[in-house]
């Protein structure tokens, strides 16, 4: 899994049939810094995600393990929301004082 910010909500009106009801999410990857790496991804949320939210994603064949995606054509999906992070002790990442 990655860390990431969603950025912002891309809509497709006309799209497989298999992507009907998902919400597409544009989420820019974080490092454990909490700066942008520059990599940018559009994942499906499976879990209610909003603008500014830190997240974890998943790609590739782990995308499609969640109840949402299992069995479509999903490269990226958003699995978690993030409350805090913390590394070697530090807190990095606290949604409650963002």
């Amino acid at each position: 899994m990655q860390l990431g910010r969603v950025v912002g909500t891309v809509v497709a009106t006309r799209k497989d049939a298999e992507l009907e009801g998902l919400s597409f999410m544009m989420v820019h990857e974080l490092g454990v810094d909490m700066a942008p790496t520059g990599k940018m991804v559009v994942a499906i949320d499976a879990v209610g995600s909003g603008t500014g939210e830190v997240v974890l994603y998943a790609s590739g064949s782990s995308a499609r393990q969640t109840t949402v995606t299992r069995d479509r054509p999903v490269d990226a999906t958003i699995m978690a929301i993030v409350d805090t992070l913390e590394v070697s002790g530090e807190t990095r990442y606290d949604k409650s004082t963002s």
